[in-house]
């Protein structure tokens, strides 16, 4: 009996472990948001802006959004599946009055295919309403980068799937940033980024303030 119980418990630990080997990398900047979060209580009932480097970088979000109070919550170089693995303590302490998301730009580069960037927002959307049903839930659609131009036709598809599933959703949105991204010739522009193509300038940012604060201001008011 005691060797089945031992058994049994490896078997468990092995499962936990597998689970949580792919955020491990992530673990001391949770842990830092945590810190901040100790010392610094984030307001509750505010807009929640989570995913990879395009939320980590944007420092002067709330200034951006001068109508709503705004937690930033991005840690660069992560997947959609990163920010649902760690909502329960990124996103559950704050009560968000509603959620803004950027990723999805790093799990086509990592060879996810688009319909599993679909699937993996379906299920944050579902972890983040376990705590707070029918949380707003707004998914930025993923940039179309100079760095990343090889990508763009899974990018595309990415981006149909997830406004297609949004649009059946009651809360979910879709906001559309990557056609005012886009050239005439239907290709990135180097105009909205910096020397590496990848990250935006604050030309790209301003383009996404004019785009997100209409749903910012509608879910967000203080």
């Amino acid at each position: 009996m005691k060797i089945l119980l031992s058994l049994l418990l490896a078997l468990v630990s092995c499962a936990v472990c597998a689970d949580e080997a792919p955020h491990a990398y992530w673990n001391s900047a949770i842990a830092a948001f945590e810190a901040a979060d100790r010392a610094n209580p984030p307001p509750q009932g505010a807009v929640l802006f989570i995913g990879s480097s395009s939320i980590e970088h944007w420092k002067s979000v709330a200034a951006d959004f001068p109508e709503a109070k705004v937690i930033n919550r991005g840690f660069g170089g992560s997947e959609i599946g990163d920010s649902t693995y760690f909502a329960d303590r990124i996103v559950a302490p704050y009560h968000p009055r509603a959620i803004v998301m950027y990723a999805g730009d790093n799990d086509i580069y990592a060879g996810h295919t688009p319909q599993r960037v679909r699937d993996d927002f379906a299920a944050f959307v579902r972890k983040v309403r376990s705590f707070d049903p029918g949380v707003p839930v707004a998914f930025v659609a993923i940039k179309p980068s100079v760095a990343r131009r090889a990508l763009l036709p899974q990018i595309s598809q990415a981006n149909a799937l997830v406004r297609e599933y949004a649009a059946k959703q009651q809360g979910v949105s879709y906001i559309d940033v990557y056609t005012p991204m886009l050239g005439k010739d239907g290709q990135p522009q180097q105009q909205w980024f910096g020397p590496d193509g990848l990250h935006m300038n604050r030309s790209g940012y301003e383009l996404w303030i004019g785009l997100l604060k209409p749903w910012v201001d509608a879910h967000g008011q203080r």
